[in-house]
């Protein structure tokens, strides 16, 4: 939100205001239209926050755009009562939007805050106040880095520093601002004026102040700165009647006039009212300028702490001075140097002194003037008004020679004219010269009299021709002035003539906007029947469509099939049409591969409709084509003739290009789906395989034993029977055939014993993977069962595996696949974590946390992963072993089944060269699915 706006931009909100449709639309567009409007017509900017603010309290009042939106209006708020000179409940409804802006490091609202502060400061005269809101307005805009911002605040810097000292002025602030200002914001460029003005007003050169002042008014009235444009009209006046132009300054007077007493705020009435007063007090019309600067009094009474005021206290004893009532010109001049001197406002309070010298010269207190005098002259060279000193010098010389004290009077004469012959274009005054030739001639130095004498001659008539030079400056001026309103006008002219066009401009952006918000919804879905939905939904919103249809081209590229036919709302049954068809319109736009306008009111046209569907009198056909590659049509048709122009038709082309890209991407999604569930079949034949084959070797051992042990006894029991038959058997032999069986039998029935357990363990695992059966499993019996599986690969690759898990762990969830998740930490460790070697080390442990989520690291000392790779890790697809027994699915798998399946987190921790961890969490209980069979007994 700029902080101030071009008049133009005012009336486009307001159009745009008077089409919002929600209070969503219109709140935003309320508060915008608030804020520009404050000054440009404070009491519909009041109107529109009060609107905003009834929309505001159907909101949630904790949204951060609310709550910034509430904080725009307290500041509208606060600026309306700095405007209305309340300025205890403007400061009070500033500092909320402070505190606003500052916890949502708004730093636009933040300096705006500071800005307004700042105006309300100036107006109650604390001015140590103005400067430091000043400065933290620019120090806001600087976080924000809003130049604009920055350029406005530092001009204001800049003119209150002259008002202070010119001289400090120019050397801190007089390289900062560029003369043209064309390519700045009116807003900004208003203040840049401004200084410049006053800069030039204060430097004695008043025609370069007219022209930057009537720059000022111009550009403050083209961003709504009402309040500046008036106080600029009066001091436009005010360097007209220096010039002596006093039609020109009533003139800018009276513009600025109509439009304070339109506002009604003090501020703006009261330095209209006193610069009048002035020009009647100049024109001798004395009755007329005591009533406008008693007005001008009246208005400012509320802003007693103000420049303005002090203005009108020095307007008022330069009148009462003229009348000859001194004790009140006294009166009002003493009161307004002890107002200068503590607001600091130095020039005014030189001023006041001079006036204080004068007043008690004319009621004959010399001591007490030329102690004012001397204050006058000491501020004036301290502050290097150089015309101020020359005035205070005269007076002081004049007050020596009431004395008697001519050499005296003469020395102070030297020293104005030496300071007066200092200030480049300025006219020594003639009065100056003759009172030196006449102290000259006192002191008897005649020729110096002489020369002087003559010098005041020539003065006198360089004055009489520089007021003819000033009038011509400023008939010049008005001139130049009326020229840049007469081109102002034919802008305007212009401007509102651009008006209707931009409107138009507007609308297709606004179009080209949505489109582009079109777009990407098309093209962010993958699926074609979201796609269809979408573009119909949108479709019926921008063109006339009765009927829209969408033909995909068959596999075999011989025919076209519709997926998506809609008419009046109702979902029609599909058709084919081969591209062959010579009456097809759809099979002949994807032949000639370009768009088809039909206009069904031509007679020559024979319709070929659809039976039982409306009678269309215009049809667009247009190609869903990427690259050289044609997917299908898409068409639109109306029952109105001529529905489609260019326009209709640039905005279906471009919807028919989101709907190729959108159906291009849901078919390639497709067959990227299809591939990744033959690659996950693949992985799981292949983890299968591998478990049979764990399984067959770990059998091997028990059964093979179990063999040799029962072929020996079958061998021990023959030699036994054939030395029954032949008579020879002995006792011992006996004896040892018996114990040769019993511990032969307790060989078969341990190794027999091992084997039915591995096979049960099996039996588990196959069930628990083939199924995803849910059920409750102690951990560490499910994860020795799945590690017994693989123990014999773990074996052949010269590697070891050990468990710690605490035993009583039990979790109600998915054992198969926490059994595939384990497997695919095995097989991956095996794969990528130990290269060549042998040797490596593998450690499964698991602990509690929070008495909710069991912990379970499997850690390897192996090669550790890349840096570049470990964020990849889980992508789907992802190997560094493609072709080398790596599909890329594995730790993809394991992370859906964890974060899916158990609703639990997978994380890895690796350094190259210091090994890997995996750390899965999973909750005691997992999450139900809906696909959830019923709960199973735990595992025995």
């Amino acid at each position: 939100m700029q902080l101030f706006e071009r008049n133009v931009e005012v009336d486009r909100l307001a159009t745009a205001l008077e089409g919002a449709h929600t209070p969503d639309d219109a709140l935003p567009l309320l508060v915008t239209l608030a804020w520009y409007l404050r000054q440009r017509d404070n009491p519909r900017a009041c109107h529109c926050a009060t609107q905003a603010r009834k929309l505001l309290a159907q909101q949630t009042p904790t949204q951060a755009t609310h709550r910034l939106l509430q904080a725009r209006l307290d500041l509208v708020d606060a600026e309306t009562r700095w405007l209305q000179s309340d300025f205890d409940r403007a400061i009070d409804a500033a500092q909320a939007a402070l505190k606003t802006f500052t916890e949502l490091t708004d730093h636009a609202g933040c300096a705006d805050v500071h800005g307004v502060l700042a105006s309300i400061h100036t107006s109650t005269g604390n001015l140590p106040q103005r400067d430091a809101s000043l400065a933290a307005a620019v120090d806001c805009a600087r976080h924000g880095n809003d130049n604009q911002r920055i350029d406005y605040f530092e001009a204001n810097q800049a003119r209150y520093a002259v008002l202070r000292n010119v001289r400090q002025s120019n050397a801190q602030w007089g390289q900062r601002f560029s003369a043209d200002t064309a390519g700045l914001h009116p807003g900004v460029s208003a203040s840049i004026h401004a200084y410049f003005g006053s800069r030039d007003y204060n430097s004695g050169n008043f025609a370069g102040a007219l022209a930057e002042f009537h720059q000022a008014y111009e550009t403050a009235r083209q961003s709504g700165q009402l309040l500046t444009a008036v106080v600029f009209a009066a001091n436009a006046g005010s360097a007209y009647a220096v010039l002596n132009d006093h039609d020109a300054a009533l003139e800018c007077l009276q513009r600025g006039l109509d439009l304070a007493r339109v506002a009604g705020w003090a501020m703006a009435l009261g330095p209209c009212l006193r610069q009048t007063g002035e020009i009647m007090r100049a024109m001798g019309r004395l009755d007329a300028a005591q009533s406008l600067l008693d007005e001008a009094i009246q208005v400012f009474t509320p802003l007693r702490n103000s420049r303005n005021f002090g203005a009108v206290l020095t307007s008022l004893g330069e009148l009462a001075h003229t009348r000859g009532d001194y004790p009140r010109a006294l009166a009002l001049f003493q009161e307004q140097a002890e107002r200068a001197q503590h607001l600091d406002q130095t020039d005014q309070a030189i001023e006041a002194h001079i006036g204080i010298a004068n007043t008690l010269l004319q009621l004959g207190e010399t001591d007490d003037a030329e102690e004012a005098v001397v204050a006058a002259l000491g501020m004036a060279q301290h502050q290097g008004a150089a015309v101020l000193q020359v005035t205070a010098l005269q007076l002081h010389a004049r007050i020596h020679a009431l004395r008697g004290n001519r050499a005296t009077a003469m020395v102070c004469l030297e020293q104005a004219l030496a300071t007066a012959q200092k200030v480049d274009g300025y006219l020594i005054p003639d009065a100056l010269l003759l009172a030196l030739a006449q102290e000259y001639a006192h002191a008897g130095r005649y020729a110096d009299a002489y020369h002087h004498a003559v010098m005041a001659g020539e003065a006198r008539e360089r004055v009489l021709s520089q007021q003819a030079s000033n009038r011509a400056t400023a008939m010049q001026v008005r001139l130049d002035t009326e020229r840049a309103r007469a081109e102002s006008e034919y802008h305007r002219s212009q401007a509102q003539a651009e008006t209707r066009r931009a409107a138009l401009l507007q609308q297709t952006s606004d179009t080209l906007k949505l489109l582009g918000s079109i777009g990407q919804e098309i093209t962010s879905q993958l699926d074609q029947e979201h796609i269809f939905q979408a573009i119909e939904r949108h479709m019926h919103g921008l063109l006339d469509a009765s009927s829209f249809a969408i033909y995909l081209m068959d596999s075999d590229g011989q025919g076209l099939t519709s997926v998506y036919d809609v008419e009046e709302g109702v979902r029609l049954p599909g058709d084919q049409v081969r591209l062959d068809n010579a009456d097809s319109f759809s099979a002949r736009c994807v032949r000639e591969r370009h768009e088809l306008l039909i206009d069904f009111t031509n007679p020559t046209l024979v319709p070929n409709y659809v039976p039982g569907t409306l009678v269309t009198l215009s049809a667009l056909f247009a190609p869903l084509a990427i690259a050289d590659r044609v997917l299908g049509v898409m068409t639109i048709q109306s029952t109105r003739a001529h529905a489609y122009a260019e326009n209709e038709r640039l905005i279906f082309r471009t919807l028919c290009a989101y709907t190729a890209i959108g159906l291009d991407n849901a078919m390639a999604y497709t067959h990227l789906r299809d591939a990744k569930d033959q690659l996950v079949v693949h992985e799981k034949l292949a983890a299968l395989g591998a478990l049979v084959a764990g399984v067959a070797h770990e059998l091997n051992t028990p059964i093979g034993n179990s063999l040799l042990t029962a072929s020996t006894l079958q061998e021990n029991t023959a030699a036994l029977e054939a030395a029954a038959a032949s008579g020879t058997m002995r006792r011992s032999t006996l004896n040892d055939y018996i114990a040769s069986c019993h511990e032969g039998l307790e060989l078969v029935i341990r190794g027999l014993h091992s084997a039915g357990e591995l096979v049960q363990s099996f039996k588990q695992v196959a069930v628990d993977r083939a199924t995803e059966q849910r059920r409750s499993f102690e951990l560490l019996r499910t994860s020795q069962e799945v590690v017994a599986t693989l123990q014999r690969s773990i074996q052949v690759a010269g590697h070891r595996l050990t468990l710690d898990i605490p035993s009583g762990i039990v979790l109600d969830g998915y054992p198969g696949p926490y059994g595939q998740v384990l497997t695919n930490l095995i097989n991956n460790a095996l794969l990528h974590a130990f290269g060549p070697r042998r040797g490596g080390t593998m450690l499964l442990q698991a602990q509690l946390l929070r008495n909710s989520h069991v912990e379970i690291r499997f850690t390897d000392d192996g090669d550790g992963i890349a840096a570049e790779n470990l964020k990849r890790i889980f992508d789907p697809f992802f190997t560094t072993k493609l072709g080398q027994g790596g599909s890329g699915l594995g730790m993809s798998i394991s992370y859906n089944i964890v974060v899916s399946l158990f609703g639990g987190e997978l994380d890895v921790d690796s350094t190259p060269g210091q090994g890997s961890c995996f750390i899965v969490r999973l909750p005691l209980r997992a999450p139900h699915h809906t696909a959830d069979p019923p709960h199973a007994p735990a595992s025995q």
